[in-house]
């Protein structure tokens, strides 16, 4: 089932569409509307749900009024403000990260790069507990376990028909840091080499023995989706994010995932080494 952040992104580039083939500047169709030409640019991004009277006031000027196609373009409104599964963890998920987790929820693909710490969908109950627990905000015992419930309710994403094809680079430094100590770091990387037998997942290791490459201050991800056109590029920093669509920030990172791809050990290098570091790396 398609979630309501991808169907905004759906409805709003199929109104950017429309816009388009009308020839309309957004800012015309702001002053037209009342709109503010930010709201304009925030509908055709997806980035704030609709209305549908101003769905509708959208629909007419663009000159739209067959019956079969107003009724799907308010059939897709409707289901865009359907709250999604994570909207039930609100209080301990940020306004921003909730975008990105309800983008993750319908991907096609996601491709990312570490420098630090197991990408949240890669992660076990005991890893993220302990990067919880070392939250500045001084998370109850309650709060922490809300948050790991979060994370692994995210990971079913792995059990849909049609699960996502994931794939990863991580930076050595994120299996040589004892988060939680050698068990749970024991435990975390047997997890990740088991997630490799899945078809759709892909774990690449970038030794420190590579030297510098281009994202070394940086880690990012990647995320395609099978019916929306456009990829996006999301960034986190330590209280806000950044969502990137310019087609020249894309092919940036594409290119620089690619880089890294070629860096990093290959997929069955990567399970080998990691394997071995399950068994030899972390002692007590």
């Amino acid at each position: 089932m398609d979630s309501p952040t991808v169907l905004r992104r759906r409805l709003g580039s199929e109104l950017r569409r429309l816009r388009e083939g009308t020839r309309l500047q957004a800012k015309s169709v702001a002053d037209a509307l009342g709109f503010s030409a930010t709201k304009v640019s925030r509908i055709e991004s997806g980035q704030t749900t609709l209305k549908e009277s101003d769905v509708r006031a959208m629909l007419e000027l663009y000159g739209v009024s067959d019956e079969a196609e107003l009724r799907q373009f308010i059939s897709l409104t409707r289901r865009s403000t359907q709250r999604g599964w994570w909207h039930d963890y609100g209080d301990t998920l940020p306004d921003w990260f909730q975008t990105y987790v309800g983008l993750e929820a319908d991907a096609a693909r996601i491709r990312g790069y570490e420098t630090e710490l197991v990408p949240g969908l890669l992660q076990t109950a005991d890893y993220a507990r302990a990067m919880f627990r070392v939250s500045p905000s001084r998370l109850r015992t309650e709060e922490v376990e809300r948050r790991v419930r979060l994370r692994i309710q995210r990971q079913e994403v792995f059990h849909r028909q049609d699960p996502p094809e994931v794939r990863v680079i991580l930076s050595e430094s994120v299996l040589r840091r004892p988060v939680g100590g050698p068990d749970v770091m024991r435990s975390q990387v047997k997890h990740l080499t088991a997630l490799t037998e899945k078809s759709c997942v892909t774990i690449q290791v970038l030794p420190f023995s590579y030297g510098p490459h281009p994202s070394m201050s940086m880690a990012f991800h990647i995320l395609s989706f099978a019916d929306v056109p456009g990829d996006i590029v999301y960034v986190e920093a330590l209280t806000s994010s950044l969502y990137l669509e310019k087609e020249e920030d894309i092919a940036h990172h594409e290119l620089v995932f690619e880089q890294l791809t070629t860096a990093a050990l290959s997929p069955e290098d990567s399970k080998a080494w990691m394997q071995e570091l399950a068994t030899k790396g972390y002692r007590q």
